[in-house]
């Protein structure tokens, strides 16, 4: 296998290192398809190295979502570069990092297919309530029979950024779970996933006992025994209406990005078509009106391609950055759910633990035989202690994570803008230059026709 690998240039991602202590650089590179139908797949090497400084080579690079912006130490370096390497660096300056002793050296590489990735995400959802968790792209029953370069490049690119991510989150690179996705063996991993503790995994005990408190749950609902116990807090209210909010404009600005691309690329195939059909006007004719019109049409094709590079920088740079920041939002509305979640278990638990305050004080005025037993349940009922706990851990994270996440989106999307507005403006001058290049020949053939 190692032998069908060709080597994919794959630049660093967005990392979060201190200048002083070491921090994980991870690239997902080289991917191969293996086996074929429904059982074929992608497999990735993960290269993962443990750096101990920031400075000394001078270059950091800090991909946003499969584009690279280059932040250099040096002469020259671009106003919109310092500014970046400015926030980026004051970011990293606020983290807590830590050592990584569990680490196999500095270099490890290993093999790792889409499922790897999932389990990674999955365990680390299950563990770190409160995190947002990257986001991972999803899977496409579609490319899974094509398995196009392009689809291929681009899902390698987003795991590229979503492992990346990880490992520079200063809680989330301190997770066992990624020690072992980017250091364990591939059989480990196989074995790692086929333990999995997902619902379809769990003991048929577990199962019951979920559809059991399901159908209490709704019977309750129907009965109109329950209402939905939901926060109240207006900051919390004010944070769910801006991500719902943002999720709806990111996807319409995502989709007129696609509608972007779409039009470059048909562009690009209507001058292609229409080149060759002058090109063979041209070569019909035979003299300067001949000579005139398979230059046009050499131009038209060499725009085509231009076009067609700039369909697809545009798809790389400006579209899937939007359509990972969905992602994201979704990733945050999975965690909205779980801190709702909380608050529900914390509140439940709270209404039972006043249930047997008052039943202790009833049997304690009856001088009931139990009081003694009741006692004892009520004071080793630490349940809704730690439900407040986690519930207040969740909030305190999620405050830290919006926090994060606004930083780390204005600097992506506008690098992303950036990047959108730079290659549309190189674009519109190279056909500006290609057309005006060609006038003179146009007017000299003109003037001709009319002496």
């Amino acid at each position: 296998m190692e032998q069908q690998r060709t080597l994919s240039g794959s630049s660093q991602s967005p990392r979060s290192p201190s200048s002083s202590q070491p921090f994980l650089s991870v690239s997902v590179t080289d991917p191969v398809k293996l086996g074929n139908g429904v059982q074929a797949y992608i497999s990735y090497r993960v290269i993962t190295k443990l750096y101990c400084d920031l400075f000394p080579r001078v270059v950091h690079r800090e991909k946003a979502f499969g584009h690279v912006s280059q932040l250099e130490v040096s002469i020259g370096v671009s106003i919109i570069e310092v500014r970046i390497m400015a926030v980026f660096i004051s970011r990293m300056h606020s983290k807590s990092w830590t050592n990584f002793p569990e680490y196999q050296g500095p270099e490890k590489i290993v093999i790792r297919r889409y499922s790897d990735f999932v389990w990674l995400r999955d365990r680390l959802f299950e563990k770190y309530k409160g995190i947002f968790i990257p986001p991972l792209p999803e899977k496409s029953a579609v490319e899974k029979f094509r398995f196009s370069a392009e689809f291929i490049e681009m899902r390698r690119q987003a795991l590229d950024v979503f492992v990346n991510r990880i490992a520079s989150h200063c809680e989330l690179q301190q997770s066992e779970d990624l020690r072992l996705f980017l250091q364990a063996e591939e059989e480990t991993m196989e074995r790692l996933r086929s333990h999995e503790t997902g619902i379809f995994k769990k003991k048929p005990a577990d199962l019951m006992q979920i559809f059991k408190d399901v159908q209490s749950k709704v019977s309750d609902v129907v009965l109109g025994k329950e209402k939905p116990v939901e926060e109240t807090d207006p900051e919390y209210e004010k944070m769910k209406h801006y991500i719902f909010e943002l999720e709806n404009h990111l996807s319409e600005a995502q989709k007129h990005a696609y509608r972007l691309v779409k039009r470059h690329r048909e562009l690009g195939q209507s001058l292609s078509d229409f080149g060759k059909a002058v090109k063979l006007l041209g070569a019909s004719e035979g003299n300067a009106l001949g000579k005139a019109f398979s230059e046009l049409g050499m131009k038209s094709e060499i725009l085509s391609a231009k076009l067609q590079k700039e369909a697809h920088q545009l798809l790389m740079n400006f579209e899937e950055p939007l359509k990972d920041y969905v992602r994201a939002v979704q990733s945050i509305k999975a965690t909205i759910a779980e801190r709702a979640s909380a608050f529900r278990r914390q509140c439940e638990l709270a209404e039972t633990m006043k249930l047997k305050e008052i039943n202790l004080d009833k049997l304690m005025l009856i001088r009931s035989d139990k009081v003694a037993e009741a006692e004892h349940e009520y004071k080793e009922a630490t349940e809704s202690e730690q439900a407040t706990k986690t519930f207040e851990t969740i909030v305190k994270l999620m405050n830290q994570e919006m926090e994060r996440f606004q930083e780390q989106k204005t600097l992506d999307m506008g690098i992303a803008f950036h990047e959108f507005a730079k290659g549309q403006a190189r674009l519109a001058n190279g056909i500006a230059d290609a057309w005006r290049s060609l006038l003179p020949k146009l007017e000299a053939c003109s003037s001709l026709v009319e002496n």
